[in-house]
């Protein structure tokens, strides 16, 4: 995060906070969004895009947080753009990545939310960092048929194309782009306890595939899945750190107008505790944060060691923070009309997405045996 760009992020910041700001409680309407540039911020001049970084983009997660918007952006942004800048240029990507910019595609990568690199992943299964894809491409005759499963797939049900990691015949690992509505392929709503989000399994049994539907990594792409999936669990923390920041906000504002005993509750030895161990998790969390976005922005090749630190503390910080905000609000923060439900929620969702802090320490402990 260089002060070169504070004041544009600054600026970046405050127009996403507006914009969002006017949907409530309402879903975020997806014109809005590209209209506003954000679908194109990581892509090149040449698809219309701004040729920005994830840092950017991880601006605009960490408002979505703050809000508790209801939008499939973040996994847009997060892995399904991500993974058609990791592939090779082909005349399908190209359309794709163009008509993502524009606004008129809503690319989702099947990432299993329930899945997390596995340790000492880089020998076990090399090529992919640890990750194996869930799906296999099998030529039969002319045909080529898509055949596997992935659970918990954030924004499935909401996807116009469908970005599914597999292996070809020949070893080539690649992501194949489906559509919807393809024969064979099944899109499964997964209800979950956040309320904002919406998930899905996605199970595909012999999808044919046309030959331009498969393409391959780019040859200078390191453990790609890997990536995406390093990608996917950062997008989550910084969803956590904004919803947790937005929490901290609304408590102390609370604090300072709730009178007991004739003063305001924030004026409480027992509050004020409450509330300064709420600011030091968050700070540390966004130190966090913070490190892995500038680890992942300058190419470190431990940078996923980073992710995980970010994503395992930011997970239980912001779950422990919205529950002390819901405590420190008294009875109405246990009522609906507090909102603050809301937040607890999806900060218990993003605590399990992508691994949880138990699956992201072992597999950081891993790195030590």
């Amino acid at each position: 995060m260089s002060d070169d760009f504070a004041e544009f992020h600054d600026e970046l910041r405050a127009v996403a906070r507006e914009l969002l700001g006017k949907a409530g409680d309402a879903a975020v309407e997806w014109p809005a969004l590209a209209g506003a540039g954000w679908t194109g911020l990581e892509a090149s001049d040449e698809f219309g895009g701004t040729a920005a970084t994830f840092t950017e983009t991880a601006i605009l997660l960490e408002e979505i947080g703050r809000a508790a918007a209801r939008t499939p952006y973040s996994a847009v942004a997060a892995a399904g753009i991500g993974a058609l800048c990791l592939l090779e240029p082909t005349t399908h990507r190209d359309v794709v990545l163009r008509e993502t910019v524009a606004g008129t595609a809503r690319p989702v990568a099947v990432l299993a939310g329930n899945m997390v690199p596995a340790a000492g992943g880089e020998t076990a299964c090399a090529g992919t960092g640890g990750i194996v894809p869930t799906f296999e491409l099998v030529q039969t005759g002319k045909a080529v048929l898509l055949s596997g499963s992935a659970d918990f797939v954030l924004d499935a049900p909401s996807a116009t194309v469908l970005l599914i990691p597999a292996r070809a015949a020949d070893g080539a690992l690649g992501i194949t782009l489906v559509e919807p509505g393809a024969a064979g392929l099944q899109i499964t709503g997964q209800p979950v306890v956040d309320e904002t989000r919406s998930l899905g399994k996605v199970t595909a049994l012999d999808v044919a595939l046309t030959p331009q539907s498969f393409v391959p990594f780019a040859p200078g792409a390191a453990h790609p899945l890997h990536h995406l999936h390093d990608r996917a669990a950062l997008a989550v923390a910084c969803d956590s750190l904004g919803l947790a920041a937005a929490m901290l906000d609304a408590t102390v504002d609370y604090t300072r107008v709730r009178e007991q005993f004739g003063r305001p509750v924030g004026s409480f030895q027992a509050v004020k505790h409450a509330c300064a161990d709420m600011l030091v998790e968050l700070t540390v969390a966004r130190q966090l944060v913070t490190a892995a976005l500038t680890a992942m922005a300058t190419g470190d090749p431990d940078s996923s060691r980073s992710v995980s630190m970010a994503k395992s503390f930011t997970g239980e910080a912001a779950v422990r923070i919205a529950g002390a905000a819901m405590q420190l609000h008294g009875g109405i923060g246990y009522t609906w009309e507090s909102g603050i439900h809301r937040y607890l929620k999806r900060a218990t969702l993003n605590r399990s997405l992508y691994g949880s802090p138990a699956d992201h320490r072992r597999e950081l402990a891993a790195r030590y045996r």
